[in-house]
């Protein structure tokens, strides 16, 4: 492997004695990201909060331009502007003045385990204990219902009382993913959260899934990031979506059957849910073993020993 930090350089706007903090956000793409959630969230924290650049990525080295060209902007007669792709490591202030980063930028192409051990190096060198990712995935379900979630962790207690919606399943891999394995590996904590997007709005701008991304990141690491900004454009989006399911009959037979879905597994998992916890109060083998040993102790007779030693006597009714 190349020397991993050559692929990075510290930049010098923010002074060295401040680089410390506790969590990193990481937002690098990668092969989906439905509802556009994490694209959104990226948006609304640059937006919202104080930040420097603390450091920058080699992309020459890492992106196949010719994969996801740039855009540039012609006009009339001449170029005027080029989207130049840039990987940042920021440096972040929260609403009570926590500093934490944020890793943002397009998912590199090439160089993946090169990249992942420039990160580390970049993560031991600024004190770094937690790190967080959080992005959409399309599922089958209905925007008219709770958003849900698929968390997963480095050690499961990172993610207490997690309900896991899935078994053991293949996915195609992504850089961020990869990430989380080889941090965990290395003894970092990670969390990811995989929020579930709508299928039928996995290419749009799907507000509620960033608010539900913000929501699961402040709440894992504490940091005080408005919401208010986030929330308003969720409304809007909202109300497009409405508009655009009242106008198509089709798309609003497949909301409904979705909702029908939902609403049908949501109703299964009460009732395996009763059952459980039915079943929890049921005493244990042991616990029964014992009381019926206590109940044989109670019913039997306190002269049954001496009626016993009588012998050929018998019993008295047969006298």
């Amino acid at each position: 492997m190349q020397d991993p930090r050559e692929l990075y350089q510290l930049e010098t706007d923010t002074h060295a004695s401040a680089l410390g903090a506790h969590t990193m956000v990481v937002s690098l793409g990668g092969l989906i990201d439905a509802g556009n959630t994490q694209q959104l969230l990226t948006a609304h924290l640059l937006g919202a909060l104080e930040h420097t650049v603390v450091a920058s990525f080699d992309v020459d080295q890492l992106l196949d331009y010719r994969g996801r060209r740039p855009v540039m902007t012609f006009d009339r007669d001449r170029f005027t502007d080029y989207a130049d792709p840039s990987l940042l490591l920021y440096r972040m202030i929260d609403g009570e003045g926590t500093p934490f980063y944020l890793l943002a930028g397009p998912e590199p192409d090439y160089q993946w385990e090169r990249t992942i051990e420039a990160i580390r190096q970049l993560i031991r060198r600024l004190g770094v204990q937690l790190v967080v990712s959080a992005q959409g995935i399309p599922m089958g379900v209905p925007h008219t219902r709770p958003i849900g979630m698929t968390r997963f962790a480095s050690k499961p207690s990172l993610i207490p009382e997690n309900d896991a919606v899935f078994g053991s399943v293949q996915v195609p891999g992504s850089l961020e993913s990869l990430l989380h394995l080889r941090l965990g590996e290395a003894g970092v904590d990670t969390v990811g959260f995989a929020i579930h997007v709508p299928h039928y709005l996995a290419q749009m701008d799907f507000g509620d899934a960033a608010v539900q991304a913000l929501g699961a990141i402040t709440g894992v690491t504490g940091l005080d990031i408005p919401t208010h900004e986030l929330a308003a454009l969720a409304g809007l989006h909202r109300a497009e979506i409405t508009k655009q399911v009242g106008e198509s009959d089709e798309v609003g037979d497949v909301v409904h059957g979705l909702e029908e879905q939902y609403d049908a597994f949501t109703e299964g998992l009460q009732r395996q849910n009763l059952l459980a916890t039915e079943m929890s109060q049921l005493p244990s083998a042991d616990e029964i073993g014992a009381e019926l040993e206590q109940f044989l102790r109670e019913e039997e007779p306190a002269d049954d020993t001496e009626d016993r030693g009588k012998g050929s006597d018998g019993p008295d009714f047969l006298r």
